[in-house]
């Protein structure tokens, strides 16, 4: 992991709202069944990302359901990806310790953010007002105390009123030391009524460093370096059940860095990437051609830090 002044990792995540109003999260399609491959396959890259089906969720809006951004400044943005625009909704204010900076990302169906901090303490910020409520996390010893990469993805065939999870999952992305380090990464799920975590998998082949992002059908994705050293980026679908990568995309030119996050929107991936530490580089993945393209960022000396989009944003 990369460091500036602290360790900065970004957990990305699945967030939702629209224009005026929140909506409600896409009843997901299953998984696109593709086959999963054993650590020495090499493995297929990332193709077209599946349709979530019409169903009886309610999610009217989810053709302007907009990506949202937390900065290790406490600024809570969104970014309309169409045209690259950021706004400033507001400065959370947490009540952390002054040391505490946020530090991933992921936002549920109701448009409700969950910022993680660097202690591992984890809050409910609106994404309308920017306003702030403790939970009831207790960081725990271990894969998922402190620095992790959160994302939500939807659960197929689930509804609100199903026991478990529900009708999404808050996914975790840690590793064995609990904190930011380079040691492989580990998946897991977090409560988001209890605010319990549990350990699924070790992603395998092993990644380091992931950001997570989930889609209305289901699929969840990571943003990761692929070696300790942090010298290639790519993104990979992981199976939510094993840990399985099974389709991965290097990313050459794409840069990791200080901090990092992550977000699927329309058909496409957004990486939030900090080459030089200090300011946020917004670079475009589109897996049907393959291209990396940079597009307009945040204002200057912004670092964003997590990002997360709803499972009811376009999936095309």
């Amino acid at each position: 992991m990369k460091t500036y002044g602290w360790i900065l990792f970004v957990a990305m995540a699945a967030a939702v709202a629209a224009c005026g109003s929140r909506t409600g999260l896409l009843a997901p399609a299953s998984r696109d069944g593709a086959p999963a491959a054993d650590a020495g396959d090499a493995l297929p890259p990332i193709a077209d990302v599946p349709d979530a089906p019409d169903t009886p969720g309610p999610c009217p809006d989810a053709g302007a359901t907009l990506v949202y951004t937390i900065t290790v400044q406490s600024v809570l943005m969104s970014f309309y990806p169409i045209t690259g625009t950021f706004t400033t909704i507001g400065t959370i204010a947490c009540p952390t310790d002054p040391a505490d900076t946020p530090f991933s990302m992921a936002v549920d169906h109701t448009g409700v953010a969950y910022v993680a901090f660097n202690s591992g303490a984890v809050f409910r910020v609106s994404t309308l007002d920017a306003s702030c409520q403790a939970t009831a996390r207790v960081p725990p010893p271990g894969v998922f105390q402190s620095q992790f990469g959160m994302g939500f993805a939807a659960n197929p065939g689930a509804d609100a009123g199903d026991a478990g999870d529900g009708i999404e999952t808050l996914y975790l992305a840690g590793n064995p030391s609990g904190t930011a380090g380079g040691a492989p990464i580990v998946l897991g799920a977090m409560n988001t009524t209890t605010f319990d975590s549990r350990a699924i998998a070790a992603v395998t082949p092993s990644i380091y460093g992931s950001e997570l992002t989930g889609t209305g059908g289901g699929q969840l994705f990571g943003f990761f370096e692929t070696s300790p050293s942090g010298a290639t980026a790519a993104i990979g679908q992981i199976d939510r059940t094993t840990g399985q990568l099974t389709a991965m995309t290097d990313l050459p030119g794409v840069n990791i860095a200080g901090g990092w996050a992550f977000a699927f929107w329309g058909g496409d991936f957004y990486t939030f990437t900090a080459p030089d530490g200090a300011n946020t580089v917004v670079q475009r993945f589109r897996p049907s051609d393959g291209t990396v393209v940079q597009v307009p960022g945040p204002p200057a000396g912004l670092l964003v830090v997590g990002a997360g989009v709803s499972t009811c944003a376009p999936q095309r």
